[in-house]
């Protein structure tokens, strides 16, 4: 099963090759907090390139020899990239060990403090990215204009293809799951298949905005997500007052997580995904039957420090996404992906 991600402004005005190299993706999370400095966890800042976050996790376990457990990250990063990302090491009762005396290739601990509690999923701010792009072919001044659309106007906040697995694989094993194929898998593997099957269903529900163009106006019964917060209000009509919100990206139309529970929208938003989640039946009510509840989502996310450097056939790209955004939505409005030569 595929997932529709629309672009919202056209066809992208370039072309050229993106990841050439490690370096050409880099990831730094931005938490929104800062470490006490005391506790029972040691709190890192780990630099890695070409590595799994869950391998380095495990690396970390082993070294100071605690259970995998023990050890906290905020989220996971791409492997063919370099990221700087933050781990929490539990330590009850005993000292750091050397961290500088790591030996995980492709890994670096570029700081080492105490703080007072494990890290959990999702417990960042957002991520910082610098983003290459290489051999590319296209005006210039055409890439410039959309980049400057999208600072202007925002992203639609898609699911990526990581959130779906290799060719679509957990959508598929969701599908399975549903109607009794694939019975008791591990629950790390089921949480997987849980999240692409909801994330198929907001995809469809934001292509279908991108079309008509509410994702960035709003319907009749709205529920919108504040920038910045997962504060929420409505169900609202659109008014004058909301579209200049709308228009300052102060707010954003959200979009369902599907799981039990009514809908909180009403009208025309409403009609929308509830006509989305009846072409998408199977999926809906097989997320209902595993007890996911009713969750939002906003439809568009706001890039924070947009800068573009051009120099001859390549671009660097650097902003800031909010957790839970994707780097590769964003570049997907940007540059159509060739192959190296």
């Amino acid at each position: 099963m595929e997932t529709e991600i629309r672009p919202a402004h056209g066809p992208p005005p370039s072309r050229g090759v993106m990841r050439e190299r490690p370096e050409d993706f880099q990831v730094s999370e931005v938490l929104g907090f800062e470490p006490s400095g005391e506790g029972e966890h040691a709190f890192l800042h780990v630099e890695k390139r070409g590595a799994n976050t869950e391998w380095v996790a495990a690396g970390l376990a082993r070294f100071a020899g605690v259970k995998r457990s023990a050890v906290g990250f905020a989220g996971l990063k791409d492997r063919n990239a370099v990221t700087r990302q933050h781990f929490s090491v539990h330590l009850p009762g005993l000292p750091s060990p050397d961290w500088s005396a790591l030996e995980l290739e492709g890994v670096s601990v570029l700081a080492a403090t105490r703080h007072g509690r494990k890290i959990q999923r999702g417990a960042l701010r957002g991520n910082r990215f610098r983003l290459v792009v290489r051999e590319l072919s296209g005006k210039a001044p055409a890439l410039e204009q959309r980049f400057a659309a999208l600072a202007q106007r925002g992203v639609p906040n898609y699911f990526g293809p990581q959130r779906f697995g290799r060719g679509g694989e957990n959508l598929d094993r969701a599908g399975e799951l549903f109607d009794g194929r694939l019975r008791r898998p591990p629950r790390h593997k089921r949480s997987i298949y849980l999240s692409a099957a909801r994330a198929h269903v907001f995809n469809a529900v934001l292509a279908a905005r991108v079309a008509d163009g509410s994702w960035l106006t709003g319907l009749d019964g709205e529920i919108y997500r504040l920038e910045g917060s997962r504060a929420q209000f409505g169900p609202e009509d659109r008014s004058a007052e909301l579209a200049q919100r709308l228009e300052r990206l102060d707010i954003h139309p959200t979009g369902p997580l599907w799981g039990r529970g009514a809908l909180p929208t009403a009208g025309e938003c409403s009609d929308l995904e509830s006509r989305i989640a009846a072409e998408l039946a199977d999926l809906c009510q097989g997320l209902e039957r595993f007890g996911l509840k009713q969750d939002r989502r906003a439809l568009r996310v706001r890039l924070g420090e947009p800068s573009l450097e051009m120099v001859g056939d390549t671009a660097t790209f650097t902003f800031t996404l909010p957790a839970g955004a994707y780097a590769t939505v964003v570049m997907r409005e940007l540059v159509e992906e060739a192959a190296a030569e």
